[in-house]
């Protein structure tokens, strides 16, 4: 078994070994994951922190080996609490990170990939569990976000990416996809029994779970469409103003402690 890391900002993770394949996700710096599959210019990985899977270009693949692979498994990650920082090397290079980035092995100062030593000084944010206040308060630092499927990062996120990376940086984990993420926590019968922090799922006509988002005070949502933005929500799903009609159709709200 090999075992890999993101050593650059962002890498696309692909649905197939191609290059015309789609991109389904983002393996963000720091992020460590397991080498499943191997071809000439293509390697399929299994992410650690959700266990999805996906293909990586063989030249962005940096391997650390298993005892660090383990170790970086079970320490108290931190991440990157800025929208968008830097790190450097001690040979000076600059390597920007966005919010929701992982420094391995951080011990305020560095973070560490085998040999490579990272400083960093920006803001930082440990992976411990904290309230639904600070749900919100860190779902707003990616409001006006553009929509990018696969995205998980500032410049570009998709629906479920927006609540895994909120909820991962409030100490909570939560699978990649909307059709995942459904099946945790606890169902609430009502819109008004909901609190700010919650997740509200929303379905196609063949009831398939297609949507999230993040429950806000006084009947609103905060979700990825278009943009990362904020509608009313009420029984029936969202209403976006701007189109004078309700957009996606509400299934199903969870509460995950």
């Amino acid at each position: 078994m090999k075992y890999g890391i993101a050593d650059i900002s962002v890498i696309p993770m692909r649905f197939e070994a191609n290059d015309r394949a789609e991109m389904v996700n983002q393996i963000l710096f720091g992020e460590h994951y397991k080498v499943i599959e191997e071809r000439a210019k293509w390697i399929k990985v299994c992410l650690a922190h959700d266990d999805y899977e996906g293909w990586i270009c063989r030249k962005q693949y940096s391997n650390i080996d298993k005892g660090q692979y383990l170790s970086l498994s079970k320490e108290t990650q931190h991440y990157n609490y800025n929208l968008i920082d830097a790190l450097s090397t001690d040979k000076g290079d600059i390597i920007p990170i966005g919010l929701g980035s992982t420094l391995p092995f951080y011990d305020g100062e560095h973070c560490l990939i085998n040999d490579s030593r990272f400083h960093f000084e920006g803001a930082h944010k440990p992976c411990e569990k904290h309230t639904k206040k600070d749900i919100v308060d860190t779902a707003f630092m990616y409001l006006h976000t553009p929509y990018l499927w696969g995205g998980r990062t500032p410049m570009g996120i998709d629906c479920s990416g927006f609540t895994q990376m909120v909820y991962r940086l409030n100490g909570r984990a939560i699978p990649r996809d909307a059709s995942q993420q459904v099946k945790s926590g606890t169902t609430l019968s009502f819109i008004e029994e909901a609190e700010p922090g919650d997740l509200a799922f929303f379905d196609d006509s063949e009831g398939n779970i297609i949507h999230v988002g993040i429950i806000l005070e006084n009947n609103h949502v905060l979700h990825a469409s278009g943009k990362v933005r904020i509608d009313r929500i009420d029984q029936q799903g969202i209403f976006n103003k701007e189109q004078g009609r309700h957009t996606h159709k509400l299934r199903i709200i969870k509460q995950i402690s």
